[in-house]
């Protein structure tokens, strides 16, 4: 009886399985990606694939949306061009790749695909791919073509950030309270869609999103989620997708506002547009990942005289940081926007950025007892 009982379950489970596969919307634009080649090719046509272009040219600044979007402007991959008749046939291996993690409803890493899709073809010495640099980048285009997530996909990147507060999460059936993870958090997923990644009780006011691992493990140690009644977590600098859809999805979910502490420098105000608004290459999908509410709170040029630090924290700015500033205020987010090119427009004339981690020239804990207080009571001086 138990047997036969085991085996209906087991038959139930794949019948559910089945039938999560058939509603795939991916797999559907996958197949009719194969099927648009097929009908080409029977008719003895050239078969073409067109991907959107994923550069600072084809990206536009929406004002209304406060979002960076995608324009139409496409590249096309023929099969009888010979200068792109190997990424014609990446593409198709890696579409095909991902059908079959849709299909079996398995997951793997952008290397475990590259990997998955790596071949000899027979009767040559030509492999597929020569190694990962050529696959990754096909990866993205099919998300671009196929106007899906990698997640959506059944591929994930390698897992960066943590995350602890008050919150409890469900990540793939266990529950989690974000409370009691201790000294390290728990570590953000690469995937953190509905289906696997859900958000429950949560007693938070807001979300503190710091640039690195370091100065998160401070804020942690000092049980500043708990004095503060927030949610902490960071990216390990340029955040990874997995963080970004996180915090959207908090911000969106659970109507929590997003406060950015990140260095005085120009990849620290870069790290913040990229959370804010989106970034280029996923441009199409700045609607799930951007934060347009955002607000920067520190680390500010100002701070320097307005917190009596001494010269200890200053860091010279190089020619690297003069031409980054330039390119970041040039951008249609960022041009125009007067307290920016101010803020700018200070740090270059001061000569010197400055890290997070150098306010420990005040105290060990400065940054989270009395820094990052103060900074949340002067919600006019915060830039947007």
């Amino acid at each position: 009886m138990a047997k036969k009982k085991t085996a209906t379950k087991k038959k139930a489970a794949a019948k559910k399985n089945t039938s999560r596969r058939k509603k795939s919307p991916t797999a559907g634009k996958i197949v009719g990606l194969a099927e648009s080649v097929g009908t080409t090719a029977s008719k003895k046509k050239d078969p073409a694939i067109k991907i959107p272009l994923r550069t600072l040219s084809n990206a536009k600044y929406s004002k209304s949306k406060r979002i960076i979007e995608m324009g139409n402007k496409t590249a096309t991959r023929n099969f009888f061009d010979l200068n792109k008749a190997k990424s014609f046939m990446q593409t198709l291996l890696i579409a095909s790749g991902c059908k079959k993690l849709i299909d079996e409803d398995k997951n793997v890493s952008i290397r475990g695909l590259y990997y998955l899709s790596k071949h000899t073809i027979p009767g040559t010495k030509e492999k597929t791919f020569d190694d990962q640099k050529e696959s990754d980048p096909i990866i993205e285009d099919l998300e671009v073509a196929l106007e899906s997530l990698r997640e959506e996909l059944h591929v994930y990147a390698s897992s960066r950030g943590n995350i602890a507060g008050n919150l409890t999460v469900v990540s793939q059936g266990d529950e989690i309270d974000l409370r009691r993870m201790g000294a390290g958090g728990m570590g953000i997923p690469s995937i953190v869609e509905p289906d696997v990644f859900q958000l429950k009780k949560c007693e938070a006011k807001f979300i503190l999103h710091v640039e690195k691992d370091t100065v998160w493990q401070r804020f942690n140690e000092d049980k500043f989620w708990k004095k503060n009644n927030c949610i902490l977590t960071h990216g390990g600098g340029q955040p990874p997708r997995g963080v970004r859809r996180l915090l959207h999805r908090m911000h969106k979910e659970l109507k929590l506002p997003v406060y950015c502490l990140l260095d005085n420098d120009p990849w620290g105000y870069y790290i913040y547009s990229v959370i804010k608004q989106g970034s280029i290459n996923l441009a199409f999908e700045s609607k799930r990942m951007a934060v347009p509410d955002a607000k920067f709170i520190g680390v500010r040029s100002r701070d320097f005289e307005e917190f009596g630090l001494t010269d200890d924290v200053k860091i010279a700015i190089d020619d690297k940081d003069i031409k980054r500033s330039k390119q970041i205020l040039n951008y249609p987010w960022f041009k125009g926007k007067k307290d920016w090119e101010k803020e700018f427009a200070q740090m270059l004339k001061q000569g010197f950025k400055m890290e997070v981690e150098s306010l420990l020239t005040k105290s060990i804990s400065f940054v989270t007892e009395s820094y990052v207080p103060q900074k949340l009571k002067q919600r006019g001086k915060w830039l947007d």
